[in-house]
């Protein structure tokens, strides 16, 4: 996590306040996928969460002159689409459940955007965790999870039982889950109420 003392993001931001568009390409390039993620966790509509993420950037490129950034740079962008898609949300009353329970969880509170795990940083703690399985979990988890073969199918190709696969299968999850116990919460934001295809675990 860059926090606003990296010589890197100091160095991208200079150059951005000084009209640097290789900077502010490369920033856009960094996060506008994982903020219009971000946003979708609010607004649940695709299309306005990247209307807000555009707006996000074009005032970023507008204001660049005058740019203050006392957090990490990926904290700041988060904060400002977490304020514009809340703003929206509020404006046209909608799903008042869903808004509530959002609005209201620690994990996505107004000031919690630097703890905030992007999209890209999951998929990449996942994929490290997966690398640390087991060679024969690691196979019967992808067989199951990524190929959606049924245990029966698996245990066919691999020629074991398909108790065998259940064990191994089951124990891929625990170290998962242990690996990634600090993302959990993440992922069920991501990828129960998104319903994003992909990581599974």
């Amino acid at each position: 996590m860059t926090g606003p003392g990296d010589s890197q993001e100091l160095l991208l931001i200079e150059n951005l306040k000084n009209n640097d568009k290789a900077a502010f390409t490369l920033i856009f390039t960094r996060f506008y996928k994982n903020l219009v993620h971000f946003s979708y966790t609010y607004t649940r509509n695709p299309d306005i969460s990247e209307e807000i993420v555009q707006d996000v950037f074009l005032k970023l490129w507008e204001n660049r002159s005058t740019l203050h950034i006392q957090t990490s740079l990926k904290s700041y962008l988060l904060k400002t689409v977490q304020n514009k898609s809340i703003d929206w949300m509020r404006h046209l009353n909608i799903r008042e459940n869903y808004a509530s329970f959002i609005l209201n969880h620690p994990a996505l509170a107004q000031n919690n955007t630097e703890d905030y795990v992007l999209h890209a940083d999951l998929e990449s703690a996942f994929k490290r965790a997966l690398n640390k399985l087991p060679a024969l979990y690691a196979e019967a988890y992808k067989m199951n999870r990524i190929e959606a073969l049924n245990y029966a199918e698996i245990a066919g190709r691999l020629g074991v039982s398909v108790r065998t696969v259940e064990v191994r299968i089951g124990k891929a999850l625990i170290l998962l889950h242990d690996e990634l116990k600090d993302y959990l919460f993440t992922l069920f934001i991501l990828y129960s109420l998104l319903q994003t295809p992909g990581i599974i675990v």
